[in-house]
């Protein structure tokens, strides 16, 4: 166990969302992965902990992971965030305007990022991956040996490819990026939309059918 990183797993709203907290245990600062729908809750924790927020990683824009409206919904998340904490938002560049629209942030908020982009908290490196096919800019984080996979990857299924700007050939290319990673990397979903919360990459391939596609015309008819 690295007793340097910090990472939370907060379910949260009515959609079985997951937020994390990721950062530094040096230093107390962490990033809130997809801040939504509870954002007093989820302040109250981080000053209950003693953290200190210094970034937001945003997977993709849609509200229930960054807040904004849907339908005749509003859900809190980054800009209610910004309100107490005013940090940073960290999108894959083809997300930004996605983000911006939903949420009402400007571009002066964000920081466009691209795959293969890392960033310290700290002295903890993150990677972003870009993986599309939920969206056209989703993205993951990888922390170590630990990977945020947001609506790409869950432990038994993968993101709707079905909604605009979805595709589903991206998803493959995505799910077969992800399925190259080290079996014990550990996956922290964006919903809980499992039995469990979080699985290593190998548990997950023998339960996850997405997972074990490797030919596109196969990954078709499924989809």
């Amino acid at each position: 166990m690295d007793n340097e990183l910090i990472i939370e797993q907060i379910q949260i709203g009515p959609m079985q969302n997951f937020t994390y907290l990721v950062g530094s245990r040096s230093s107390m600062e962490v990033a809130v992965v997809d801040p939504a729908w509870d954002i007093d809750g989820l302040l109250n924790l981080v000053n209950e902990r003693g953290y200190k927020v210094t970034a937001a990683f945003l997977t993709h824009y849609h509200p229930d992971h960054c807040g904004g409206s849907f339908g005749a919904r509003t859900v809190a998340g980054v800009a209610e965030l910004m309100e107490t904490n005013p940090v940073k938002s960290y999108v894959h560049k083809l997300e930004a305007d996605g983000v911006k629209k939903v949420t009402g942030l400007s571009d002066s908020d964000l920081v466009a990022m691209d795959s293969g982009d890392t960033l310290k908290i700290s002295d903890v490196e993150v990677e972003f991956l870009h993986t599309p096919g939920h969206t056209p800019g989703s993205q993951c984080f990888k922390i170590k040996n630990t990977l945020v996979s947001g609506d790409t990857l869950f432990i038994n299924g993968c993101g709707r490819v079905d909604l605009p700007g979805s595709n589903s050939e991206d998803m493959y290319h995505s799910i077969q990026k992800l399925a190259a990673l080290p079996d014990d990397t550990l996956l922290l979903p964006g919903h809980n939309y499992s039995d469990v919360p979080n699985a290593t990459m190998g548990e997950t391939k023998k339960i996850n059918t997405y997972m074990r596609i490797n030919d596109l015309e196969t990954w078709k008819t499924l989809m």
